[in-house]
């Protein structure tokens, strides 16, 4: 009883390894707002200015401009790895402008971005007919999730099986 206890613990200690090397962003949250939302900021944009959020979403749009680069968010919110929940309720959307060049192909619909940056202000803008205003933030730190990185339905399969 006692060599099966021993050779457990080896086993326990690569699975432990082998989790501890998911991929999670390295964000300094220690002068984050954790209060701000995209809609507390359209709500209340005197108080919000300047403030460090952290916010992540699902990418509806980008745009290179000539020096900058400019990316529509659907906002939602985000997990204890900074991983926006798709599973939530939206929470609006908001704009990151970021200095420089991002490839659009790599920033594309549908994927998923976490965002660390100050709130600069707000810019008028249209969703279909409607009229929306967009909270603006400057990125300090992007992290765009790889498509394979699916954290949500983590799980562990182990089987063993006959075919025949």
């Amino acid at each position: 009883m006692r060599n099966k206890r021993l050779s457990i613990i080896p086993l326990c200690l690569f699975f432990g390894l082998l989790a501890s090397c998911a991929m999670t962003p390295d964000f300094d949250t220690t002068q984050v707002d954790q209060t701000l939302t995209p809609q507390s900021v359209i709500a209340e944009p005197e108080i919000s200015h300047g403030k460090i959020a952290l916010w992540g979403g699902t990418i509806l749009d980008i745009h290179n401009l000539e020096n900058s680069t400019q990316i529509e968010m659907l906002a939602y919110p985000l997990n204890t790895s900074h991983r926006p929940v798709l599973e939530s309720a939206p929470m609006g959307r908001f704009i990151i402008q970021h200095k420089g060049y991002l490839e659009a192909t790599n920033y594309a619909q549908g994927r998923l971005l976490t965002v660390l940056g100050s709130v600069s202000g707000s810019q008028s803008g249209k969703i279909g007919e409607s009229s929306y205003t967009y909270p603006l933030i400057n990125s300090q730190q992007l992290h765009l999730w790889s498509l394979y990185d699916d954290q949500s339905n983590t799980s562990f399969h182990f089987g063993l099986g006959i075919r025949l």
